[in-house]
């Protein structure tokens, strides 16, 4: 794909998929994969199955491509920003990090934003140094 097609519209959408996803996997509201997996436990249904799969396929997919995009130096970084952005908002009373439920949707809404942000990193990256990025690719040798 070349960056000519690459939009904010498009950042976005990466963002958004990648939080639909964290949320769809697990949400303190109770509405998520975890929590339908849990209502029938220790039985496991095929659509359980199916879905968990395709949950993990994704999960596998955006984490190899954040992590290629971003490296584990980007990672810290990111994680970092975050955390620091939380003890901001906490410092102005913005933030109560004692409730368990408000920093459970904190902490799964930076792990959305971070996967969204690697998925889109490279072509970024890209638009502003004019360096493209090229994977390594491991074909067993």
């Amino acid at each position: 794909m070349g960056t000519e097609n690459f939009s904010i519209a498009g950042f976005a959408w990466r963002v958004a998929f990648a939080l639909v996803m964290v949320f769809a996997t697990f949400n303190p509201a109770g509405y998520s994969y975890f929590h339908w997996v849990r209502g029938n436990f220790p039985s496991f249904t095929p659509a359980q199955a199916v879905l968990g799969i395709a949950l993990l396929i994704l999960w596998i997919f955006l984490w190899r491509s954040m992590m290629q995009a971003i490296g584990m130096l980007g990672l810290s970084l990111m994680a970092a920003f975050t955390a620091a952005l939380v003890w901001l908002f906490a410092s102005w009373g913005w933030l109560d990090v004692s409730n368990a439920t408000a920093m459970t949707w904190i902490v799964q809404a930076a792990l959305g934003l971070i996967l969204g942000v690697g998925m889109s990193w490279a072509i970024v990256r890209q638009r502003l140094t004019g360096q493209a990025s090229v994977d390594d690719i491991d074909d067993g040798d």
